[in-house]
């Protein structure tokens, strides 16, 4: 009797969790419904009311007018070449550093893993200056370079990939080193395969992040061409209300927000199993 009643609070206890769930994931959605349903609007009714949102007309020119735009498609071009470069970047150092400090010994490991840690809690506001000082000495900026490789600087993403190879059995290495295998062999063929789930959630944290920064892209690229798409859209913009309208500024951020949603439609299942793994761990 004890043992249904249990089984049975129980059950209740995991319909209350998902009710929960089910509304939290309505009030974001919300947010997002209705920018986009703005999109769709025509500026001269929003500009009046945006009581009407949830009745027609509705209208595409809000969208051709940004691909109308002469520099959008350049813009879009920079920031997924930024977006990438960052990406591949930050995987490529991440995974060594990791490595490293997970499956190595060298002299001051454990305090160079410790100013490594450090890096997390310095925000990058506090480097902007610093940063511009020395890209300007070195006249980089204006450039991919100069956009891309203040970001491979990524602590959190070494210290998530020492905390993944941590939990990799030395067993597999050690086997590998018994069949003559180079300690690089061993990182590339053997162990690298198995963070795949940890490198497509860093992937997505990078991509994210370098395709949502603003401050950066807005002082180092101050040429039009090399304008990233968020600096890009942002300089299109003045008085949205009296000038380009409600559902032009909407539909620029749905059409900022689109390449997101697709990489992360592609990538969900690995985002899934690392949190799982990093759960049951």
């Amino acid at each position: 009797m004890a043992a249904s009643q249990q089984i049975v609070g129980r059950g209740a206890g995991n319909k209350l969790i998902l009710a929960a769930v089910i509304l939290l994931a309505v009030i974001w959605l919300v947010p997002v419904a209705w920018v986009l349903i703005l999109s769709f609007k025509p500026n001269a009714e929003l500009m009046l009311s945006t009581n009407t949102a949830l009745h027609p007309p509705y209208t595409l020119k809000n969208y051709t007018d940004i691909l109308a735009s002469s520099g959008v498609f350049r813009w879009l071009f920079n920031s997924m070449v930024v977006a990438l470069g960052m990406t591949a970047g930050t995987l490529v150092l991440s995974s060594l550093a990791g490595y490293g400090f997970a499956r190595t010994e060298f002299p001051g490991r454990d305090i160079l893993f410790i100013v490594v840690l450090l890096g997390m809690a310095v925000p990058e506001q506090a480097l902007i200056i610093a940063r511009h000082q020395m890209f300007t000495d070195w006249k980089m900026h204006n450039g991919y370079p100069a956009l891309i490789l203040p970001g491979l600087s990524n602590a959190f993403g070494v210290f998530l990939m020492t905390q993944y190879f941590k939990a990799i059995p030395r067993d597999i290495d050690e086997a590998a080193m018994l069949d003559n295998a180079s300690r690089f062999k061993i990182f590339w063929k053997v162990v690298l395969p198995l963070t795949i789930p940890a490198q497509a959630t860093l992937g997505i944290f990078t991509f994210l992040t370098a395709w949502n920064d603003y401050l950066w892209p807005l002082i180092s690229a101050t040429k039009p061409e090399m304008f990233t798409l968020t600096v890009g859209i942002a300089s299109t913009q003045t008085n949205f209300a009296q000038s380009e309208g409600l559902g032009y500024l909407m539909a620029q951020a749905v059409f900022a927000g689109l390449p997101v949603f697709i990489v992360y439609l592609f990538f969900q299942k690995y985002i899934v199993r690392a949190v799982a793994g990093a759960a049951i761990r």
